[in-house]
């Protein structure tokens, strides 16, 4: 019988749907396979209970006769940040070690309605600040790849690290991320998988611990194309409870899945041919253009002028948010609390604060706390604003003259752990590809286009118009069907 555990979201809804196998299979297997990978440390907390419980509800409802829901017997990972009811939830921060939400984010509560069950909640950087995955309070997130003859552990990108380890390591067939200024994107292109961002207010914020909220946005996260389209489905649509989300129907993905790109005019932005990028992510580009002709698109340059701007502006911006967004863990009301005897309110905060907070945290706060401050709030926060309207501007422009961009993901192949921990400002760099699409709220997807010299997965961008997710999977699936990406990690843990 096929290893069920090699079969993605799509393979494993129609074969319960068609009683190749049980959903308790399912459920049984990726169970066991995350019990087994410890060593990678993906998941935070398991769950095997709720896996087994929505797969038993999937084989009641065919045992009886009933339409089967959109992803029953399908279980997936659940990214720390997202509020799980009776799971703990802790965006893999000490301040928040030992929090139990009494409630269900929306996401979450969504794709259980759609019949998914929860193998466990995902490791990812504190509260969503990082590329790599290395500011876990709970330990760093390993890659299932590794370099030919070399030991050394490799990041999984970051901050749904914990998500793309997953999902390459075949321990879940999908997972859920976060996306602010390219955190589904960069691990997706890291580990060899999917992975999308949809428009600004697709899927609610609701429940969901946050970063920036400006820019923060939930998206999926498999290992191709139209697993990504199904489970977006689920997760996006209107929530009341949310203010920032958009009141409109969820458009059927993937029934309208289309590689013909017959008709399109696919974008290449000058901009983004950066120094000292690497001859292989060119090279990667240059292919994806060739396939995007070969799937019938015209292809144009563009000029996408305050790019060069996009990664200041969003260090100012999504900062001042956090800061704004973490004031509210001080120690009084739920998660860590360090008193120290004889203190008094103020010492709380701070000796709080100072015990449940990384180094990458602080740091994030501590600009955001400058740049939102009383002298400097027009210098930095207004004029980082004013330039995210023109990078918009660019964009819409761009949009003019075509239908979606081509762009690499990532300036580089994943590095080491530890490489880049000592410089802030080569860390920040990899972000360079896919910041300008979260500060203009636009979809972007990640898909695998090929290996680099050491066999480690690169990917290729498509950022598309607002709500035109369709268009961004579309273009996802013609450069998938030509790349024809099947490299897995060979397992080592």
């Amino acid at each position: 019988m096929t290893d069920l555990t090699t079969l993605g979201i799509a393979a494993i809804r129609d074969g319960v749907r068609d009683g190749q196998f049980k959903a308790r299979e399912v459920a049984e297997a990726f169970n066991a396979k995350v019990a087994g990978a410890d060593a990678l440390n993906a998941f935070l907390v398991k769950t095997p209970e709720h896996a087994l419980a929505a797969a038993d509800a999937a084989d009641a409802a065919r045992a009886a006769g009933e339409t089967l829901k959109p992803l029953a017997g399908v279980p997936i990972g659940m990214k720390d940040l997202f509020a799980t009811k009776g799971v703990a939830t802790t965006a893999a921060s000490k301040i928040l070690e030992g929090f139990v939400p009494p409630y269900e984010s929306t996401v979450s509560q969504s794709l259980w309605n759609a019949g998914a069950g929860m193998l466990g909640k995902l490791n990812l950087d504190q509260f969503a600040m990082g590329s790599s995955n290395e500011t876990s309070a709970f330990g760093n997130v390993i890659s299932p790849w590794r370099r030919p003859n070399d030991t050394a552990p490799l990041a999984p990108g970051g901050s749904s690290g914990g998500s793309s380890t997953a999902v390459s390591a075949g321990l879940a067939p999908g997972a859920t991320g976060t996306d602010t200024g390219g955190s589904i994107r960069q691990p997706a292109a890291f580990t060899g998988i999917s992975g999308i961002k949809p428009t600004y207010g697709r899927c609610s914020r609701w429940g969901t611990i946050a970063f920036a909220s400006s820019l923060d946005q939930a998206g999926p996260m498999a290992r191709d194309v139209r697993d990504c389209a199904i489970m977006l489905e689920a997760m996006a649509g209107f929530d009341a409870k949310d203010a920032t989300s958009l009141k409109l129907d969820v458009p059927n993905w993937e029934a309208a899945l289309s590689a013909d790109l017959k008709g399109k005019r696919v974008g290449v932005p000058k901009e983004y041919r950066v120094d000292g990028m690497p001859a292989e992510i060119e090279a990667l580009w240059q292919q994806g253009i060739a396939w995007m002709r070969d799937a019938g698109a015209e292809i144009v340059e563009v000029s996408l002028p305050h790019t060069k701007y996009a990664l200041p502006a969003y260090y100012i911006i999504a900062p001042a948010e956090a800061s704004s967004n973490l004031a509210r863990y001080d120690g009084v009301r739920y998660g860590l609390r360090d008193l120290p005897e004889g203190a008094g309110l103020q010492d709380m905060y701070a000796a709080t604060r100072a015990a449940g907070f990384g180094d990458e945290v602080k740091r994030r706060i501590l600009i955001g706390t400058y740049v939102l401050s009383a002298g400097f709030y027009d210098a930095y926060y207004t004029q980082a604003q004013k330039v995210r309207t023109l990078i918009a501007r660019d964009f819409e422009r761009a949009f003019e003259q075509c239908d979606v961009l081509l762009t690499p993901t990532a300036p580089s192949a994943a590095f080491a752990l530890g490489e880049k921990q000592a410089d802030p400002l080569a860390m920040y760099l990899n972000d360079v590809f896919t910041v300008p699409a979260s500060l203009a709220g636009l979809p972007a997807m990640s898909v695998p286009g090929g290996l680099d010299k050491d066999g480690l997965p690169l990917g290729l961008q498509i950022i598309g118009k607002p709500l035109d997710e369709q268009g961004v999977l579309n273009a996802g699936l013609a450069i998938e069907q030509r790349a024809g990406f099947t490299a897995r990690p060979q397992a080592w843990w």
